[in-house]
């Protein structure tokens, strides 16, 4: 069963359309990368997802018993949020603020949550340093841990490698497919086109106003616009 359905949507501002006429699904357990040149609407898709912002036409709607609070969401990060003066615990816990409404408070199941993410993205040592102290790799990690105490369900990632270096790169991308072995649905905005087609089960390429492509990885290697953004990448395929 679909635990997110797109149909016949248009997105936009002020009226004014970005892309147009998006249809495709995403089932439990798929790994969908999102690609395309900047300003062909990849941002703005994730944020109609999260409910930020209202489609111009169309409609988005979710099933399999997924909830709008239980998507967890990974954002590119600024400049000021690298910089962000807190501890790697406080930083994890607050993916926790969605399920905990108005309460001030965090419960003792949500900070064994936190833990248990922490731990298992290997930051659990890094729990009290300074969030703005770590290197980029590390922050990526915090940050994956802290959407992951919203959702054992759905990841929205939004470029997770950018600014890494290609270790850190690879080990970003090991994890997320981990997760994604583990049951977790993963949809990822992404410019790397060989890590897309390596690790994703399912390709949404969007261009200028439109969707050019919605499939699986083989059959984005065999059409047209594959093979001419993934190239080389699918030769062994």
């Amino acid at each position: 069963m679909p635990q997110l359905i797109c149909r016949n949507l248009t997105l936009g501002y002020d009226g004014k359309a970005v892309v147009s006429d998006l249809n495709f699904e995403v089932n439990s357990g798929d790994y969908l990368c999102i690609v395309g040149e900047n300003g062909s609407g990849k941002s703005t898709l994730m944020k109609a997802i999260l409910r930020l912002i209202s489609p111009l036409a169309g409609q988005i709607s979710s099933g399999d018993g997924l909830a709008a609070r239980e998507i967890g969401y990974m954002p590119q990060q600024t400049a000021a949020q690298k910089d962000f003066p807190a501890s790697v615990r406080e930083v994890v816990r607050s993916g926790c603020l969605n399920q905990s409404g108005l309460r001030p408070f965090y419960t003792r199941h949500e900070k064994q949550i936190a833990q248990a993410n922490m731990r298992s993205l290997g930051v659990e040592r890094l729990a009290r340093r300074c969030y703005r102290e770590l290197s980029g790799g590390q922050q990526q990690r915090v940050l994956l841990a802290r959407a992951l105490c919203a959702t054992r369900k759905i990841l929205l990632l939004d470029e997770p490698a950018a600014g890494l270096d290609p270790a850190a790169s690879a080990e970003m991308y090991s994890i997320i497919k981990g997760l994604n072995d583990d049951g977790i649905t993963i949809i990822m905005i992404s410019h790397d086109i060989e890590a897309s087609v390596k690790y994703a089960s399912h390709i949404l390429h969007v261009g200028s106003q439109s969707a050019l492509f919605f499939g699986t990885i083989s059959d984005y290697l065999k059409s047209d616009i594959g093979r001419i953004y993934a190239g080389e990448q699918g030769g062994g395929s």
